[in-house]
């Protein structure tokens, strides 16, 4: 897809946004303070938004998260329109993103595979 400037600078407005109100506005207790807006795309019509969101933790408070901004919708949509001056306020749909899960993840294993290869070294020289 074209990258076009105008979606470029909508979705960083939209981000912005979508990030000050679920840190500061949603009085859900079920979204906490390690959920964060990843990425925000939206459709060149405006009419859908897909937001990705990373929540730190396990299935369940992800899950919980997740129903939580789910529920939550209209009230985000609303004070997006009031902020943002869109002649149409796009739908927001939420993704998971475990982008950064992923990266501590393969973190773990890169440095469990050098450990061990520092320990071989020093084993063979031990010999």
């Amino acid at each position: 897809m074209k990258n076009n400037p105008r979606i470029s600078r909508i979705n960083d407005e939209i981000l912005k946004e979508l990030s000050l109100i679920i840190r500061g506005e949603l009085k859900d207790p079920r979204i906490g303070s390690m959920t964060s807006v990843v990425r925000a795309e939206t459709t060149p019509d405006l009419k859908y938004c897909k937001v990705y969101v990373s929540v730190l933790g396990n299935d369940e408070e992800k899950d919980s998260v997740m129903k939580g901004l789910k529920n939550a919708n209209g009230f985000i949509r609303r004070l997006i329109a009031q902020r943002v001056n869109l002649r149409i306020t796009p739908e927001f749909t939420f993704k998971l993103d475990e982008s950064a899960e992923y990266a501590i993840h393969m973190e773990q294993l890169l440095s469990k595979i050098t450990r061990d290869l520092k320990e071989k070294e020093a084993n063979e020289g031990e010999k």
